[in-house]
């Protein structure tokens, strides 16, 4: 067998040992990328090197997986895998998502502390040379906010479905108590509570470091059906949600490469054009957000719809002009 073909099959085993409904031979197949008899070969193969392998008869189909997981001679990690580990929970501590940080770091320790020191020895070299050759680049932006206290607090919530009280320093009547059935957390630039105030199915985004006096109530609290907060997130094109709107944008000649190469949102649709220039279109809420990221593509970009985002970027620009037409105040530097 060559080494492809046995680490794709080792990554399967690992796919069925970290699951604990099992996997249907479809879903097994897509998670090693390969074709439905291909994967039922790998199936037979493992079954034959792994006697822990479990069938759950569900029909129509069957699912797998591995019910006592794998031994440590399967299970040590790369230097690659443990140096991406270290390097997330810098980038995370660096943007200044601390809680986050601590958790990968902590997950690091745990995986060197159990394994094998001769093991371990041998990666160091490499770990520490992937380390001198790898950084982060610390992006201009918002520090989000993140206060143990606060994420513990909306996440038993969230597993308990229990509503939440607080005050937020926020919205159009900012300092009133508000009472809501949380639905999740939102990371990004600045960081959120997502959920819904109670009485309402309309979700909604609340800024942490805009939340004060936080309390669990004993009032029951769950999503609505069919909520999902990846779809939520992806409904905007920042973190503002409103009435989603058809967005169409052509990427000109000189800033196509570019353009092949970004992604504006989740379900963006890109057409090249005869003249060299990119088509970008989706459907989002947002305008705001979007006519800031619009404004660092200079004269690359060209609003082609809706016009009230046209209008949104000609007001930014007179504002802009305007604010550096007057003489500019110069105070003394000490």
């Amino acid at each position: 067998m060559r080494h492809e073909k046995a680490q794709a099959l080792l990554h399967l085993a690992r796919v069925l040992a970290g699951t604990a409904e099992g996997l249907t031979l479809d879903e097994m197949a897509q998670a090693a990328g390969v074709g439905r008899r291909t994967v039922e070969r790998m199936r037979d193969a493992l079954e034959q090197l792994f006697p822990q392998m479990e069938v759950i008869e569900e029909p129509p189909s069957k699912r797998y997986r591995m019910t006592s997981g794998l031994d440590g001679l399967f299970q040590a990690p790369t230097a690659e895998e443990l140096v991406a580990l270290s390097t997330t929970a810098e980038a995370l501590r660096a943007a200044g998502n601390h809680d986050r940080a601590a958790a990968i770091a902590s997950v690091e320790t745990k995986i060197r502390a159990s394994m094998r020191s001769s093991a371990l020895r041998k990666l160091v070299p490499d770990m520490e040379a992937f380390l001198h050759a790898e950084t982060i680049a610390v992006q201009a932006g918002p520090r989000p906010f993140e206060d143990e206290t606060v994420l513990a607090t909306v996440r038993h919530a969230v597993k308990a479905m229990c509503a939440l009280r607080f005050f937020y320093d926020g919205g159009s009547t900012p300092g009133r108590a508000r009472e809501v059935a949380p639905f999740g957390l939102m990371f990004g630039r600045t960081n959120y509570l997502v959920a819904a105030e109670l009485g309402s199915d309309e979700s909604k985004s609340w800024r942490l470091d805009r939340i004060r006096e936080l309390t669990i109530l004993d009032v029951p609290a769950t999503a609505p059906e069919g909520f999902s907060l990846s779809a939520f997130a992806g409904s905007s094109f920042g973190v503002f949600h409103g009435d989603a709107e058809d967005v169409v944008l052509r990427i000109k000649p000189h800033g196509a490469a570019d353009a092949l190469g970004w992604r504006f949102h989740p379900n963006q649709h890109v057409i090249e054009q005869p003249d060299g220039s990119v088509l970008v279109s989706f459907r989002a809420s947002g305008m705001l957000e979007l006519t800031w990221h619009l404004f660092t593509w200079a004269d690359k970009v060209e609003v082609l719809h809706p016009p009230r985002l046209r209008e949104l970027m000609l007001s930014g620009l007179k504002s802009a002009t305007a604010s550096h037409k007057a003489t500019p105040t110069r105070p003394e530097l000490s």
